[in-house]
C-alpha cells in the first residue's frame, strides 16, 4: 500500500506504507487507509517531526562507519534517513498551514 498525501496548497507526497505509517505515528495520527491533518494540528506535527529527525540524526552512525547492522545489509551511505523521508512532508505541512488547508490521504 502507498500513502498519497494530498492538499490544495501543495503537491502530493507519496510514501511507501512503512514510511507513511512511521510519519503518521510521529505526528500522533493513527495509520489507516483514510485520514486528515487539520491546519491547527500542523504546528505540533512539524515540531514532532523536527524533533524525531534531530534525534534520528544524532543516533545515526557516520556514513563512513562501514559496518552495517544485523538487520540491514545496505551500506550506511546508501540508507535513506528519517530526515530525508520527512522533509517533503514537513514542507507540505508548512505550506498547508500557511494557506490554512488540510492534508488528506486515502480519499
Amino acid at each position: 500500500m502507498l500513502y498519497k498525501f494530498k492538499s490544495k496548497a501543495a503537491g502530493d507526497v507519496i510514501m511507501l506504507q512503512a514510511n507513511g505509517e512511521q510519519i503518521l505515528r510521529i505526528i500522533g495520527k493513527e495509520p489507516g487507509p483514510k485520514g486528515i491533518v487539520l491546519p491547527e494540528q500542523m504546528p505540533a506535527a512539524i515540531a514532532a517531526l523536527e524533533k524525531a529527525t534531530a534525534q534520528g540524526q544524532a543516533a545515526q552512525p557516520p556514513a563512513d562507519a562501514g559496518a552495517p547492522d544485523d538487520k540491514d545489509d545496505t551500506p550506511a551511505a546508501d540508507r535513506v534517513s528519517l530526515r530525508q523521508r520527512a522533509t517533503p512532508f514537513i514542507d507540505m505541512l508548512r505550506r498547508c498551514h500557511q494557506a490554512d488547508k488540510e492534508i488528506v490521504w486515502g480519499v
